[in-house]
C-alpha cells in the first residue's frame, strides 16, 4: 500500500479525527456539569481541590491568616514611618549633621 491509496479516504480520517475530538470535550463538559449538579467537588488537573468545602478548620484559618495580615500591616505602616524620619534626617540635614560629627569629633581630640 502506497500513500495514494488513503487519499480518497483523507476526507473521512480528518472528518473520524474531529468528531473523536469533539466527543471528547463535549463529555468532560458534561462530565463536570455532572459533578457540579450532583454536589462532587470538582477537582484540577492534578487532582486539587477547586472549590474547597467550607469547614471549621479552613474558618479558623481564615482567622488566623487575617490577624497575620492585620500585624503585618501594621508592622508596615510603621517601618515606612521609620524610613521617612532616615529620609528626612539623610536629605534634610545631611550638611549640618556632618559639621556637627565633625565638631564633635575635634572636642573628643582635644580632651
Amino acid at each position: 500500500m502506497q500513500a495514494s491509496d488513503f487519499l480518497p479516504y483523507l476526507g473521512w480520517i480528518v472528518a473520524g479525527a474531529f468528531t473523536l475530538g469533539a466527543a471528547g470535550i463535549l463529555t468532560s463538559f458534561q462530565i463536570t456539569r455532572m459533578k457540579i449538579k450532583n454536589g462532587y467537588p470538582l477537582e484540577g488537573m492534578w487532582g486539587q481541590s477547586l472549590k474547597p468545602g467550607a469547614t471549621q478548620e479552613n474558618a479558623h484559618r481564615v482567622t488566623l491568616l487575617t490577624q497575620e495580615n492585620a500585624e503585618l500591616r501594621a508592622e508596615l505602616g510603621s517601618m515606612k514611618d521609620r524610613l521617612a524620619n532616615v529620609e528626612r534626617i539623610v536629605t534634610d540635614s545631611g550638611y549640618h549633621l556632618t559639621h556637627e560629627i565633625e565638631s564633635l569629633r575635634g572636642k573628643q581630640g582635644a580632651n
